[in-house]
């Protein structure tokens, strides 16, 4: 006869462990202490086995058939019962270990040396600050879209939607790695971004064309009284649309002025690559002048207050401000002005002042190639937007019908 809840209730103890069975070779033992324990009975591999479900009443009559049901459709299909439960509580000892903040500090870890060492302190606060709180103890493999969201919804309240997508894209990399290294299968990130706000992106403002020819003749004519360096440091960064830390760190043992370039080393460019920059005819005439005045120091730009240091990069930065260009202009604004120009007035494909921007170009072989492939075009082009320069800021209108015509 199956047993029910009274029965197994009312089981009286004895003095020696005795079984009271429902059918199926599940029965509640009942020990001499009082305990009384579910366990199956069953034969594999020609060997008869027992499998306990745990203790009643904690595990109830109805769950107890329901794991019974269980073990028997692992028996139809060839499985050991007893193997397959000692393997789901190494799998739930894994995922327990394998919690989403664990995972993150180990790919963290992985990455030193791949990615730029302030970057990784910037990734690692912002998740101990904004996922570790709240997903971070959770098994990586629990984690679906929902939970993942409602944590990055937590970010968003407060108002930080480019905190918001960095998060997010941080725990996207985070899931590639565990999907990776084989501890989960599923990148939620990638189903979320739709359920996030956006925030139009705001570009840096850069100088109209119109206004490129009198904020020359502002430098040339010193209206702001800057020093003299000072002066040379704005027209060098028009003539080579470099960022104002590659400008104003250059030191003298990067250029080779009989070649006409200038090899930018890796430690400050942004991308961590080594970069050239060929020189125009005026950009050499600038440097001239500068070998004149500081030859005897480290830098082409030296600070005044301390000339063994390189000039504040800030420094070009308030001579625009002087200038009147504080709300008008950027440096980096000077970097689109320059792109848009030598493709639209001087004819270049996008691909030549886009890799002279000094932006990433994919895989390693495709970065050589580039070097190579390019560099006699943007030889060329770094001269005729050079000659552009001194033409629009000397008023002569024929160039801007392509008289220079650059690369077709």
């Amino acid at each position: 006869m199956k047993l029910n809840d009274v029965k197994c209730k009312t089981a009286k103890v004895k003095d020696k462990p005795y079984k009271i069975f429902d059918g199926g070779g599940l029965y509640l033992e009942i020990m001499p202490t009082g305990g009384r324990l579910w366990r199956l009975k069953y034969r594999f591999g020609g060997m008869e086995k027992r499998l306990s479900f745990g203790s009643y009443p904690i595990i109830g009559l109805k769950d107890a058939r329901i794991k019974r049901d269980a073990a028997k459709l692992l028996l139809e299909n060839n499985a050991d019962p007893a193997v397959a439960k000692q393997q789901d509580k190494i799998s739930k000892q894994v995922d327990s270990a394998n919690t989403f903040e664990a995972i993150a500090r180990e790919w963290i870890e992985k990455r030193k040396g791949e990615i730029v060492e302030k970057t990784l302190i910037d990734i690692q606060s912002r998740l101990e600050r904004n996922l570790f709180p709240k997903i971070g103890k959770l098994p990586i493999k629990s984690i679906n879209a929902p939970i993942l969201l409602e944590a990055l919804k937590t970010i968003e309240a407060r108002g930080v939607i480019d905190t918001t997508k960095r998060v997010r894209q941080n725990a996207g990399q985070i899931f590639r790695y565990a999907i990776a290294s084989g501890r989960a299968d599923y990148n939620p990130s990638q189903d979320i971004a739709e359920a996030l706000k956006t925030k139009e992106v705001q570009h840096l403002k850069a100088m109209p064309l119109s206004e490129l020819p009198d904020f020359i003749r502002k430098i040339s004519r010193n209206d702001a009284r800057l020093f003299r360096q000072t002066c040379l440091a704005l027209r060098m960064m028009v003539l080579t649309f470099t960022r104002k830390k590659e400008l104003s760190h250059a030191e003298w043992q990067e250029f080779n002025l009989e070649d006409k370039i200038w090899i930018i080393p890796a430690s400050r460019m942004k991308m961590k690559k080594e970069h050239s920059v060929p020189l125009s005819n005026q950009v050499l005439e600038i440097l001239h002048e500068l070998k004149e005045m500081n030859s005897n120091w480290q830098h082409v730009f030296p600070s005044q207050v301390r000339p063994n240091k390189p000039m504040h990069e800030d420094t070009i930065l308030r001579a625009l401000y002087k200038l009147g260009y504080k709300s008008e202009a950027t440096i980096h604004g000077f970097r689109s002005l320059a792109t848009t120009t030598i493709m639209e007035e001087l004819g270049y494909r996008y691909e030549v002042p886009n890799l002279q921007l000094a932006h990433s170009k994919g895989d390693s072989i495709r970065q050589a190639y580039d070097r190579t492939e390019f560099m006699s075009e943007r030889t060329k082009m770094m001269q005729d937007w050079a000659d552009y320069v001194d033409a629009i800021a000397a008023k002569t209108t024929n160039i801007i019908n392509g008289k220079f015509g650059g690369a077709a």
